[in-house]
């Protein structure tokens, strides 16, 4: 069989060696076939979807689009077919590469002359040669198997698919990243091909690392590094490679990769790279990204996933593409284009097109009978995202999540839903969130644990959320006092009221400091430029307080909420300023509003029942003296 070297544009193909030297030895290989990787999971699951659509083609060419996102295997897959194939000894086996409709042009062009297609005389055209070759496709007796790996461009690809087998002895396996409707037309089966399950990627881990003689690096955590890898398979085989490269067992690589600090670039490395990949992960993960942002509509691709990898990547609602808050960041982070139409506003109807546009080149998931759920991205892409994402553009997505997510709670959407992504974002944003008055969603999401009865996850959560504010809000701070008052009533539905009386009563002290310092500040009293003695700031609190209660009590009502608080904040003053008896008066005035209004068993009411209880324990210990023993003088 002769060489043959190709030169020049494939529209103009050169072949300098046309016809084969002798005849065509058969079975015949074209192309470079990737080997298997090392512990290569056979993927029964996955293998069984693609074989089904084996019954009933009997007559036409049978074709399977294996197609799935970046790191997912499909490679492999399709390598095991042609691997089968092979010792199957069917008659051609061709791989090509079908990242470029060019390159799968010329590599039919070249097949034709390999194989002595009629018709595909030398200098004849490389298109023409290759519709020559698609046609001894068509008509051939022998068995054959075609291989398009990775096609990025669906629609230049529609006149190349093979065509359908007269004699029902061909195939072809098809893997792409792209989730367009072409890809399904033809009588094509289209397979979704996803991640690892949770056995398969602790089955992959051991056996590499057993082939490595590494087993000494399995460890009580190697289930926990293949569920923070996301079951990708990509990312197991880099990390294995690493753990053996540089003797880190699974617990010490899981630590490193859960660093904040820690980069994909840096635990998952190129020099990693094993199994022939030829790249990073994060580059992997985002290969499609650059294209995706020159298509319609135009410039929003790269904005859009920024801000999707914030959120929860077990999904969110598509409810969020279409609020206010999204729709002005797209407008405001569009890539400049020389549209006349950059000048406009993003509609909703494009935030939700720019989300389309993301799904069809793989790089999240836009799934409307997921519901709540819709969008979701794979973990490692949502983090490569967040890497490649400048520091200077990260407060406004915080920003914008925030402001979206705060739309959707508004609107009554699933809580559970909305948790999952409130926390998403914290442990992205940390004090970032504090910094853009996104904080509320924490409070939101606390608040909702406790009314739903969760108090085991309540408490450590309101634990979080009092320290945070007390550190980056101050001690004092309304929404820290708010914040304990929660932690508090957490307590009392963990049965933990020893807790909860703690907090409220150290918080007493803290409560009339704020107010003082809020009466202060509204009276703009003469001389404010000193410090006023603690009388006089008792009786400037009393006033506005007094003051305050007299115009709620006739405009809202005794027993309208702001006239409670009122009420409230005027029984704690009472108390610190020594005059114990109003304040139990003033607090049990308010509980019985609370109980008519609220019920006893609401947490507004169980938390005034619980200062109460304190202040006349406390009341009952500053002045009740136990009798003396009548033997003593």
């Amino acid at each position: 069989m002769g060489a043959v070297a190709v030169s020049g544009h494939v529209d103009h193909l050169t072949i300098t060696q046309a016809v084969p030297q002798g005849p065509v030895q058969w079975p015949l290989c074209l192309g470079s076939v990737p080997a298997l990787a090392s512990a290569f999971q056979q993927r029964p699951e996955v293998r069984a979807a693609i074989d089904q659509a084996v019954t009933g083609h009997t007559a036409v060419v049978l074709t399977q689009v294996l197609s799935g996102g970046g790191g997912v295997g499909k490679t492999q897959l399709a390598a095991a077919y042609a691997h089968h194939a092979l010792a199957d000894s069917v008659d051609l086996v061709l791989w090509v590469d079908a990242s470029e409709t060019d390159q799968v042009i010329a590599r039919y062009a070249i097949a034709a002359h390999m194989i002595d297609v009629p018709n595909a005389l030398a200098g004849q055209t490389g298109e023409k040669d290759a519709r020559a070759f698609l046609q001894w496709l068509a008509t051939t007796k022998r068995s054959w198997i075609v291989i398009l790996d990775d096609i990025t461009d669906p629609d230049a690809m529609q006149p190349w698919w093979p065509p359908s087998s007269a004699w029902g002895c061909g195939r072809v396996v098809a893997t792409t990243r792209r989730q367009d409707a072409v890809l399904s037309g033809g009588g094509r089966a289209v397979v979704d091909v996803d991640t690892y399950s949770a056995k398969e990627a602790d089955t992959y881990l051991r056996a590499r690392l057993k082939s490595a003689r590494a087993e000494h690096l399995l460890d009580a955590q190697t289930d926990a590094l293949a569920e923070a890898l996301g079951y990708l398979p990509l990312a197991l085989s880099h990390a294995a490679a690493y753990m053996i490269n540089e003797d880190v067992p699974c617990a010490d690589y899981l630590l490193r990769f859960n660093s904040s600090a820690a980069r994909l670039d840096d635990l998952l490395p190129r020099h990693a790279d094993t199994e022939g990949y030829g790249r990073h992960v994060a580059a992997a993960l985002l290969l499609s990204l650059d294209v995706a942002q020159a298509c319609e509509p135009v410039g929003l691709a790269i904005p859009a996933l920024r801000l999707a990898a914030v959120l929860d990547p077990a999904g969110h609602p598509r409810d969020l593409w279409g609020g206010q808050a999204v729709t002005n960041y797209l407008t405001a982070h569009r890539a400049p284009m020389s549209s006349p139409d950059d000048a406009d506003p993003v509609s909703p109807t494009q935030a939700k097109a720019a989300l389309r546009l993301l799904h069809r080149y793989g790089l999240l998931t836009d799934d409307a009978q997921a519901g709540f759920r819709a969008v979701k991205l794979h973990a490692l892409t949502a983090r490569a995202a967040r890497e490649h994402t400048p520091s200077g553009e990260q407060r406004e997505i915080v920003r914008t999540a925030a402001e979206a997510l705060t739309e959707l709670w508004h609107m009554g959407l699933e809580r559970a839903v909305l948790h999952t992504n409130v926390e998403s974002l914290n442990d992205f944003a940390g004090d970032m969130l504090w910094e853009v008055e996104g904080h509320h969603l924490l409070r939101w999401v606390g608040r909702s644990l406790s009314v739903r009865g969760l108090a085991t996850a309540a408490v450590p959560y309101w634990q979080r959320v009092s320290e945070a504010s007390e550190r980056l809000l101050g001690r004092t701070h309304r929404k820290t006092l708010l914040a304990r008052r929660e932690l508090a009533i957490a307590y009392l539905g963990a049965s933990r009221s020893k807790d909860a009386f703690a907090v409220f009563q150290e918080d007493y002290a803290y409560d009339a400091e704020a107010l003082a310092d809020t009466a202060l500040k509204t009276r703009q009293v003469a001389g404010s430029k000193h410090a006023l003695h603690r009388s006089q700031n008792a009786l400037g609190l009393f006033k506005l307080l007094e003051d305050t209660l007299e115009v709620r009590e006739r405009l809202l009502g005794p027993t309208n909420p702001a006239t409670l608080a009122c009420r409230a904040k005027l029984s704690i003053a009472y108390w610190n300023a020594g005059q114990q008896s109003q304040a139990i008066s003033m607090l049990k005035l308010v509980l019985k509003y609370q109980n008519q209004e609220l019920g006893i068993h609401h947490s507004d009411s169980v938390a005034t029942a619980l200062r109460l209880d304190t202040l006349r324990r406390e009341h009952k210990r500053r002045w009740w003296k136990p009798r003396q023993d009548p033997g003593q003088p």
